[in-house]
């Protein structure tokens, strides 16, 4: 089997996701994902014609994010029309397997050159579902529509799931918070010594203007006194009605009948909503060595794996867990681990199932303050735990993420 090399990882800054507010919010989900692919040809001095396939991710496909983004963006990037795309769908963990289906391709010796990522425009996904609530259309993703389905494999929210998840577990909201404000003095630290620089490419306006070049989502001021001040966001979700007086709460106690719990998550211990978008390169050696590309990782092994979807957040340990034995590793190994800060529960959970040394976990923050732009996450941690592994030398880094429907695609890379 070929070898599959990620040659160049880019990534847009995170712009705040509130239609108006944030810095991307009036630009279209097309040029953020063409502004990257343009950066990755770009820096690579890339014959498109070469490119066999772009395969991308985005989680709301609908209106603006419809329309195969992968293979538009492209062309409004300037690519050949011979380098075809398509784009996926796997919740918040499309843009990790965007990369594993790509590194498949080129690992199967079928294709050598393909190039992966994804997009997500939260400020406008949040239009969207302004505008089916007010239809009185119910929220998609989470119970299935079909009542013997649900009773089988009952869904909730993801924010109530991670709160049933905290009383579960024993995890206290001060231990979430806690882990909040260290995501935000990490991104600080990363932040002011230009650890994101190498990936980070600017976002211009149509009219050439800088649109964003930084993140714009980050509070370097929060305190733990601010964060305990803040109000439970999915606390009054708990009672939402999805019909025949079915509710989220409910959803979970079909299976857990004695669990009651309160509301631990709040803006300040979940993942941030941003717009943004990321690339991956990945090739075959042969490809490599023809076009004078220089190798800066190889992808050593990748897994899926699907868990119970009531609570739904629960399936990154099993799936970090699938990946080590994959590769013929264990967890002292990895020298950088990447878990998606979904809800601080995700995390802290993670690193306590799998008794994590915490100084390798989101060295650089997670999406608890730098933003979680869905369909494009997986493939910006990926740029990440390269980065990092880069700047500090070491050689293994895995990055996994929750996903709805209970699910976590993972993948395991090391640096050359």
């Amino acid at each position: 089997m070929s070898e599959a090399y990620i040659i160049d990882a880019v990534r847009t800054p995170r712009g705040i996701g509130k239609p108006g507010k944030g810095a991307l919010s009036h630009l279209h989900p097309q040029h953020l994902a063409a502004t990257v692919l343009k950066a990755i040809k770009e820096r690579n001095n890339l014959d498109t014609s070469t490119v066999d396939d772009i395969i991308w991710s985005t989680s709301t496909q609908k209106g603006k994010q419809g329309g195969d983004l992968g293979r538009m963006a492209a062309l409004a990037a300037g690519y050949d029309t011979t380098a075809s795309g398509t784009t996926l769908d796997r919740f918040c963990g499309g843009g990790i397997s965007t990369v594993n289906f790509a590194a498949a391709t080129v690992m199967s010796g079928m294709e050598d050159c393909v190039i992966a990522g994804g997009t997500e425009m939260m400020s406008y996904t949040a239009q969207i579902g302004a505008e089916e609530a007010n239809a009185g259309l119910k929220p998609l993703g989470m119970g299935s529509g079909n009542a013997a389905l649900d009773a089988i494999h009952p869904q909730s929210h993801q924010g109530v799931c991670g709160d049933a998840i905290a009383a579960l577990e024993g995890i206290s909201r001060e231990a979430l918070d806690a882990l909040a404000l260290e995501s935000q003095r990490k991104a600080d630290i990363a932040i002011k010594e230009g650890r994101f620089a190498k990936s980070l490419v600017p976002v211009y306006n149509e009219d050439g203007s800088v649109a964003l070049d930084r993140e714009e989502f980050p509070r370097p001021e929060t305190t733990a006194e601010g964060l305990a001040a803040l109000k439970p966001s999915f606390e009054a979700l708990k009672d939402f009605d999805l019909g025949g007086g079915v509710t989220f709460a409910k959803q979970i106690q079909r299976r857990y009948p004695d669990l009651t719990w309160t509301g631990v998550h709040h803006a300040g211990n979940s993942s941030g909503v941003v717009d943004g978008a990321a690339a991956v390169l990945i090739a075959s050696k042969d490809y490599a060595d023809k076009h004078g590309l220089k190798p800066r990782a190889r992808v050593v092994a990748y897994a899926n794996q699907g868990d119970d979807p009531t609570l739904m957040l629960n399936a990154p340990v099993p799936a970090a867990k699938k990946v080590l034995e994959k590769a013929g590793l264990t967890k002292d190994d990895i020298d950088v681990w990447e878990i998606n800060e979904a809800f601080a529960v995700v995390a802290e959970k993670f690193m306590r199932d799998l008794d994590l040394d915490r100084s390798k976990v989101n060295i650089n923050g997670g999406a608890c303050a730098l933003g979680h732009p869905i369909g494009a996450t997986g493939s910006i941690l990926i740029g990440t735990a390269l980065d990092e592994l880069e700047r500090s030398g070491g050689r293994y880094g895995l990055v996994t993420m929750c996903a709805a429907g209970g699910m976590a695609p993972t993948i395991i890379i090391e640096r050359i």
